[in-house]
């Protein structure tokens, strides 16, 4: 099993999202044998924001591209390589302002290529990264999960649900732990409950 471990949170040691993306990864090594574990941090090393200069790759002759897009063009099928390889993916992202933070939307900027994880039929578009599992290990300051109005302030979780089947991923997993910023007791139970949950999704998918 080939499995790709991502982390986003710029928190380091008080990250959540990264203390679950490892035990999340730590259980998979446990219940399999040779489980090679690819792994990105991009909290500390993130894709730059897309730029004219950067999306330009893909329009201009490679020839014509300057040092800068030669690195990108490089950087990009990295990534690329990294993602379509993986029979797992372990996503860690930590609710940012209610959404994803931006270094994760940088990757999936990279790894969203026309011609490689999806493309543009007669009939509207299709993934072409499918048979792979996604496994979020989601984490939020409060709690957005118990009522209608609170749900419609994450654009977090269905974010990442939709642009995996965007690519063709519908083995979408979330491992939750919210309301970790509200006392001690509160982040323990929740991060008892989302260890809870791991046990039981390595359980079935290892």
């Amino acid at each position: 099993m080939k499995l790709l471990h991502i982390d986003s949170s710029v928190l380091n040691d008080n990250s959540v999202s990264r203390i679950l993306t490892a035990q999340i990864v730590s259980q998979f090594r446990a219940a399999e044998d040779g489980v090679e574990v690819t792994y990105r941090d991009l909290g500390a090393d993130a894709p730059a924001h897309l730029s004219g200069d950067i999306l330009a790759t893909r329009f201009v002759p490679a020839e014509h591209w300057t040092d800068e897009q030669k690195r990108e063009a490089a950087l990009i099928d990295t990534l690329l390589e990294e993602f379509l390889a993986a029979d797992v993916v372990v996503i860690g992202a930590p609710m940012y302002n209610f959404a994803v933070p931006t270094q994760l939307k940088a990757w999936i900027d990279r790894i969203a290529q026309a011609g490689r994880t999806f493309k543009y039929t007669e009939t509207g578009p299709v993934g072409l990264a499918g048979g792979k599992k996604v496994i979020v290990a989601s984490s939020r300051g409060g709690v957005y999960s118990a009522t209608e109005q609170s749900r419609a302030m994450d654009f977090q979780e269905d974010y990442l649900r939709v642009v995996m089947g965007f690519l063709g991923i519908t083995d979408v997993s979330f491992v939750r732990a919210e309301g970790v910023s509200m006392g001690a007791e509160a982040k323990a139970k929740a991060l008892a409950a989302a260890n809870q949950d791991i046990a039981e999704l390595v359980a079935v998918a290892a």
